[in-house]
């Protein structure tokens, strides 16, 4: 069982991972943070895109000779393979930790898996451990390497007639891989932030049925895509593919026009979709839906 330090370890290394959401992908945004043999935290990491060091290394390299004994806590099963940077696993074997406790477990890991190996190498290992939390910055990436595609978000603005760039839609974009704008470009939504050669930016058209648009923002690299309102052809394109909804709706509805009571502006959530989160943002209340159905 975790401990309470362990468990707010975790806590701390699922709010760090979201720091590499919208640059990480392909990989996936994933935190660490290393308790010494005291269950005292000496050093955090988080992965920022691929070719970097993976969150375990950082967090080793902060926490230097006080992680051997220790505990390291990461919210992805640390990966098995050589890629462009050495196994996570055994950077953790190396560093002669006394224990491992992961969250999610990685569906790419190659062979019988990092896991599996840190336990033959004597370390004790604990799966599972906050798992459903660290899915909230992990889940579209896993949706992703699921279905095969990106995560589609679709966010606009009720009564809107230009973009809504405000500081929300700004924070939407850092944190998504690609962004559709309303006049149908396509623009990296942290302009630099993945790998140089690891993603790239497609350039519509993207084809002529969902499914070959579909390929082609996977093909570019992209877990998540925005969709910025929805009044361009990559967008209706897109429309049956869409995951999640996020709707800004103005704080005080107008008295009269599409928007008042009774008018067809209050079907703010399409029918296959249920709400799982209403706060107000600025001079907004911000909804955000969620697909019910994933059989698309």
């Amino acid at each position: 069982m975790a401990t309470p330090n362990e468990l707010a370890a975790m806590r701390r290394a699922i709010a760090i991972s979201a720091q590499g959401l919208g640059t990480t992908s392909p990989n996936p945004p994933v935190g660490c943070v290393i308790l010494d043999r005291d269950g005292v935290p000496v050093g955090e990491g988080y992965h920022l895109r691929k070719g970097d060091h993976h969150a375990e290394v950082n967090a080793l390299t902060a926490a230097g000779e006080r992680a051997e004994g220790g505990t390291a806590v990461v919210t992805l099963e640390p990966c098995n393979h050589h890629g462009r940077t050495p196994p996570c696993r055994q950077a953790l074997i190396d560093a002669k930790v006394s224990r491992v406790l992961m969250a999610v477990m990685d569906p790419t890991s190659r062979g019988e898996g990092g896991a599996a190996v840190l336990e033959h190498a004597g370390i004790e290992v604990e799966r599972g451990v906050l798992e459903q939390e660290a899915l909230l910055v992990l889940g579209p990436w896993l949706h992703s390497l699921r279905t095969g595609r990106p995560h589609i978000t679709w966010a606009y603005t009720l009564g809107a007639d230009e973009d809504h760039d405000g500081e929300g839609f700004n924070e939407l974009r850092r944190t998504h891989d690609l962004v559709i704008r309303r006049n149908g470009t396509i623009e990296e939504g942290t302009p630099g932030g993945h790998g140089g050669d690891s993603f790239s930016v497609p350039v519509p058209p993207l084809g002529d049925e969902p499914t070959k648009a579909l390929r082609a923002l996977a093909e570019a690299g992209a877990r998540t895509v925005l969709i910025e309102n929805s009044s361009n052809e990559v967008a209706r394109l897109l429309a049956d593919a869409v995951d999640r909804v996020i709707v800004d709706v103005p704080g005080t509805l107008p008295s009269s026009g599409p928007t008042a009571a009774g008018g067809q502006g209050l079907e703010l959530i399409p029918g296959e979709f249920q709400l799982v989160e209403v706060r107000p943002f600025s001079r907004y209340v911000r909804l955000t839906a969620k697909r019910v159905s994933l059989s698309h």
